[in-house]
């Protein structure tokens, strides 16, 4: 349908769109004006959302922060929030209420609930875009009423919030009431097993033991490499003072008896020749000079042998220290490696200890902190502006109704009128006769009914058809 054709037809039924529209508009200006006048309370709260977990204390994600007016909004308009008021407004026990609710439910249910529901139905709550601030609204007939309630909504919503608060932190703070006992035994388990195993190696402290060990083994090894050395130096002495150059050996030459009894042996064998010279080797006296010389030579090989003896001594004497050197650091060794082992085994003992201790220490802490904000009973919710009695009403919206009531009255008018067309299809141009008659149109006369009926054509109901525009 173009436009003309929609022109056409309003302007052919003008009188059912104007009815239309003239008693829409009277309906709801009488509707309007018999309606009960209307109060609406509004309490202004402002929310300070800290928004923490009571169990790990950490801020929530940013999306939750996000829908948390919605969500408070949510609060103040559920159910419980609504009974709250109502038992604190006492409205059950008044015998208006009671009469309603019998009349309504004979009697069936729980009067709060019902009331409750009630109550919804003229709250109205709204937070105030990019703030904190959340508007609770009341509509009723009576505006102390209204404001009372508003007023009720806000006390119990504050309520509430600590409720939803406290709750979780004291669920919380059972939960850590459990998780210390168990930290503890932990804790003592740990401790147990390290004093015993100190008790079983006889530990106290693994390092400083360890320092005076290792210290040790170190003066061992160098006592080691020097005993090696003196046992390396007084076997080359012994072989030298045990073959058959004994007494070319430093420590045979080096002896004062061995070098007197040298001397005194090679002035023996000087006597001896000059007076083996002048005697025969039967006199006397050559017979004692040889025996002079004899007994110094035997005396003499004898301290030779005694002085190799003693040197062969002294080189085993050092062997055998080295030896024990030896010993003692193979043992140091294995003590210090069995330290080692200990220090390791005590290492991750006293590490147990250590993480029981700060695990325990950080429940505690989290449990003080949980258990202190569950006994709060402050919110973080704040009176902005108490709602107080209003003086003008606020509906109904005599002017606001009566102008949707107008454009309401135009919709349906042209509604009606479209309607009507449909149910009886006037021919209003010459594309109508066309789509209608399905004949073709030769030619088209502009000319109206009144020119019509002079000329004398189309007279009658036809022409009342054609012409109706």
């Amino acid at each position: 349908m173009s436009f003309n054709q929609f022109w056409m037809i309003v302007r052919a039924r003008y009188k059912l769109v104007l009815g239309t529209l003239l008693v829409t508009v009277a309906l709801v200006l009488i509707i309007s004006l018999l309606l009960p006048k209307t109060y609406q309370a509004t309490n202004t709260l402002v929310l300070n959302y800290k928004g923490t977990d009571p169990l790990t204390g950490q801020a929530p994600p940013a999306q939750v922060i996000d829908h948390f007016m919605a969500t408070q909004v949510n609060i103040v308009e559920s159910e419980n929030a609504a009974m709250k008021v109502v038992a604190a407004l006492k409205l059950d026990q008044q015998p208006t209420a009671r009469q309603q609710f019998n009349a309504a439910t004979d009697g069936q249910g729980d009067i709060r609930n019902w009331l409750g529901k009630r109550l919804l139905r003229g709250l109205d709550v709204t937070p105030v875009r990019e703030s904190s601030v959340l508007n609770i609204s009341y509509t009723s007939t009576n505006p102390a009423f209204a404001a009372s309630v508003a007023n009720a909504f806000a006390a119990q919503y504050k309520a509430l919030s600590v409720q939803l608060t406290v709750e979780p932190l004291q669920q919380a703070s059972g939960f850590f009431t459990q998780q210390l006992k168990t930290l503890q035994d932990n804790l003592e388990v740990a401790q147990r097993k390290l004093s015993k195993y100190q008790q079983d190696k006889g530990i106290v402290s693994v390092d400083s033991r360890l320092d005076v060990e290792s210290a040790r083994l170190n003066d061992l090894s160098s006592q080691l490499v020097a005993s090696q050395g003196l046992a390396m130096e007084a076997g080359s002495r012994q072989r030298m003072a045990q073959g058959s150059g004994a007494g070319e050996s430093p420590d045979v030459a080096g002896n004062p008896l061995i070098q007197n009894l040298k001397i005194s042996l090679g002035n023996a064998e000087a006597k001896f020749s000059e007076i083996g010279q002048r005697l025969d080797k039967n006199h006397p006296a050559y017979q004692a000079a040889q025996a002079e010389v004899d007994q110094l030579r035997t005396e003499l090989n004898r301290q030779i042998r005694i002085t190799s003896s003693s040197v062969g001594n002294n080189a085993r004497i050092l062997q055998q220290r080295e030896g024990e050197v030896r010993a003692a650091l193979g043992a140091q060794k294995t003590k210090v490696l069995t330290l080692n082992r200990a220090r390791d085994d005590m290492s991750v003992l006293s590490k147990e200890v250590e993480n029981a201790q700060l695990a325990y220490q950080a429940a505690a802490q989290r449990y003080s902190q949980v258990q202190l904000q569950g006994q709060s009973t402050q919110s973080d919710v704040a009176v902005l502006n108490p709602a107080t009695v209003p003086t003008d009403p606020a509906g109904p919206k005599v002017l606001f109704y009566t102008m949707a009531s107008v454009v309401l009255g135009i919709m349906l008018g042209l509604g009606l009128a479209l309607l009507a067309e449909m149910l009886d299809r006037r021919v209003r141009s010459g594309n109508d006769l066309v789509h209608l008659l399905h004949v073709p149109m030769l030619g088209e006369i502009g000319w109206g009914e009144k020119s019509a009926r002079r000329a004398g054509f189309l007279s009658g109901p036809l022409s009342r058809r054609l012409f109706s525009s």
